[in-house]
């Protein structure tokens, strides 16, 4: 079983752990209405995926 020979430093676990971050949602264009969506998932403000319709949008605001 491998075992470490010496206690990593604060600076090099600091480094190694500066990528371990959360990134910011990749938002794609609706082909339909060009709103921001998020990819795969059927667009909140056409209801448009693949192509068809797949949900009417709620137009409760109106």
């Amino acid at each position: 079983m491998a075992v470490p020979k010496q206690k990593q430093s604060h600076a090099r676990t600091s480094k190694r752990r500066a990528t371990h971050k959360l990134s910011a949602p990749r938002l794609n264009a609706c082909p339909q209405c060009h709103s921001p969506r998020l990819p795969h998932r059927v667009c909140p403000v056409c209801g448009y995926y693949r192509g068809r319709e797949v949900i009417t949008p709620d137009q409760s605001l109106d």
